[in-house]
């Protein structure tokens, strides 16, 4: 039994220990996607502030654009800390992404300043050369990979998971059936034994109740044959100081008194050792105060 609860107690520790490390792993991959997200919603406030201020050369449009550019920097980098367990293919794309996202920024900054400078003519046909556009797609392009990376991840987490979580009921449903079992056997046994007890229990009573009357046959032999000795002791002894009580000399009458005495003594011992009946004892008495 103490195994089974100990062994029970190690898989519940266990499991608790896989759920909380599937319950990280499941954690950290939300915050890539999320990280993943945030990377590609700065760029797509960059250049949405871009094109903004390019067209209308207001500079309030500018405030998406510095905005995302204040917050690219923390966001890149929760995504290379995050990105440190990934694969290493999906590693290898990181360098990659934040050397486009360094170019995409480079472009669009300079157009901006060609757009504050007052060449937007200029500012129109670097954006026309589609330099700043296949940066972005391809940046997009990874992030959609790294995104899809995450997503697997994700849902090999949730499979891992159930998987766990199965076999952690099966285990446990194996450990308590066997806990189950075990008791119930117990219980069988202590049943078992106590039934064993009571035959046990009855057999002595009756060995003992014939040891007892055994005893009492013996005892009712040996009192009967005791009290015809000492009847006989006490009446001789009575004979002889009736029929020659006056031809025996002092000493001898004494005698004979001690031995009538120590005869009507052991009656009495004998019969409180083997319980004489009151009615007994009466009528001995009687007996001897005639005597």
């Amino acid at each position: 039994m103490l195994v089974f609860m100990a062994a029970n107690a190690y898989l519940a520790v266990n499991h608790l220990r896989q759920a909380q490390t599937m319950a990280a792993l499941t954690l950290k991959s939300s915050v890539i996607q999320a990280d993943i997200q945030n990377v590609l919603g700065d760029l797509t406030d960059m250049e949405t502030g871009q094109r903004g201020y390019l067209l209308t050369g207001n500079p309030s449009y500018l405030q998406p654009y510095n905005d995302a550019k204040g917050r690219i920097a923390n966001d890149f980098a929760a995504l290379r800390a995050g990105s440190a367990r990934l694969a290493d293919g999906e590693r290898a794309l990181e360098p990659e992404l934040e050397s486009l996202v360094n170019s995409k920024q480079s472009e669009m900054e300079r157009s901006i300043n060609l757009r504050q400078q007052g060449y937007r003519h200029r500012a129109f046909m670097l954006v026309d050369t589609n330099e700043g556009m296949e940066y972005m797609d391809r940046a997009r392009a990874i992030l959609s990979s790294l995104s899809a990376a995450e997503v697997s991840n994700f849902a090999r987490f949730e499979r891992d998971r159930d998987a766990r979580l199965r076999k952690a009921l099966a285990e446990t449903i194996f450990l308590n059936s066997g806990v189950i079992l075990l008791t119930a056997c117990l219980f069988w046994l202590i049943h078992y034994e106590w039934q064993v007890l009571d035959r046990r229990a009855i057999q002595s009573r009756q060995e003992l109740a014939v040891h007892g009357l055994q005893l009492k046959k013996l005892t009712s032999a040996l009192s009967t044959r005791a009290r015809s000795k000492t009847s006989a002791i006490e009446v001789n002894a009575r004979l002889l100081l009736q029929n020659y009580g006056g031809f025996l000399p002092l000493q001898g009458h004494k005698c004979a008194e001690q031995i009538k005495e120590a005869s009507a003594e052991m009656e009495l011992l004998r019969q409180e050792l083997v319980g004489t009946p009151e009615s007994d004892k009466r009528e001995n008495a009687e007996y001897q105060s005639v005597a």
